[in-house]
C-alpha cells in the first residue's frame, strides 16, 4: 500500500459488535468510505468484526474472513490501529478496551457503562500507552460534547460538567454518585419507576 499522510496506506478498523450499532457502523465504513477517506485523510478499512454467533444472518452482508469469535483475530492483530466497540455491557467489553489499549490501538465506544464505570481507568491507561478514546457517542446520544469541551474550549479552565443528558440517565447517574447504587439496582429503580 502507498503512505497517505505520512503513514501506511489504510487505517485498519477491527469492530467488536454487530448488532444494530455495530451494523451500522459497518454499513458507514463500507459503503461511506471514500467520503470517510476524504474527512480523515487516508483510507479507513474495516478488516476484521468479532460476533458471538457467526451463523446469525447480519446486515450488511459481510465476507466469511471479515467475521471471527476470537476476540484475538483483532485484539491481537498488529494491523488493527482502531477498536470500534459497540457490543454494550460492562465485561467483556471492558476487557477488551483494556487489552486493545495497553497494546497501542484506539478505542472507538458508545458504551455509556463502562465510561460511566470505568472511564478514567481507562483516559489514564490510553495516556500511559499513548492512544486514544474516542467515547462522543456514549454520550448524550451523540450529541458532539466531548471534542468541543477538549478541542474548542481548551484555553477556559472547565473542572466539572452537570447536566441533564436525557432523563433515564439523569436518574441513573444521580442513584449511582448520591446513593452509591451500581448501574444495574439505579437502571433497574429506573425501570420500576417507567423512565427506562
Amino acid at each position: 500500500m502507498g503512505e497517505a499522510g505520512g503513514r501506511k496506506g489504510a487505517l485498519q478498523v477491527g469492530l467488536i459488535g454487530l448488532g444494530t450499532v455495530g451494523g451500522g457502523v459497518a454499513d458507514a465504513l463500507i459503503a461511506k468510505k471514500d467520503d470517510i477517506a476524504c474527512l480523515v485523510g487516508c483510507p479507513i478499512a474495516l478488516k476484521k468484526v468479532l460476533v458471538r454467533d457467526p451463523a446469525k444472518p447480519r446486515s450488511p452482508k459481510l465476507a466469511p474472513q471479515m467475521i471471527t469469535t476470537n476476540p484475538e483475530d483483532i485484539l491481537g492483530d498488529p494491523e488493527i490501529d482502531i477498536v470500534v466497540e459497540v457490543m454494550g455491557g460492562e465485561q467483556p467489553a471492558l476487557e477488551y478496551m483494556q487489552q486493545a489499549i495497553s497494546r497501542g490501538k484506539a478505542i472507538v465506544t458508545a458504551n455509556k457503562e463502562v465510561i460511566a464505570k470505568h472511564g478514567p481507568e481507562l483516559f489514564a491507561l490510553a495516556l500511559k500507552h499513548k492512544t486514544d478514546i474516542y467515547y462522543e457517542a456514549s454520550v448524550g446520544g451523540g450529541i458532539p460534547l466531548i471534542a468541543p469541551f477538549k478541542q474548542d474550549l481548551l484555553a477556559n479552565k472547565i473542572s466539572s460538567i452537570y447536566a441533564i443528558i436525557n432523563g433515564t440517565t439523569n436518574y441513573i447517574l444521580t442513584k449511582m454518585a448520591q446513593e452509591g447504587l451500581d448501574f444495574a439496582a439505579a437502571l433497574s429503580e429506573a425501570q420500576a419507576l417507567g423512565y427506562a
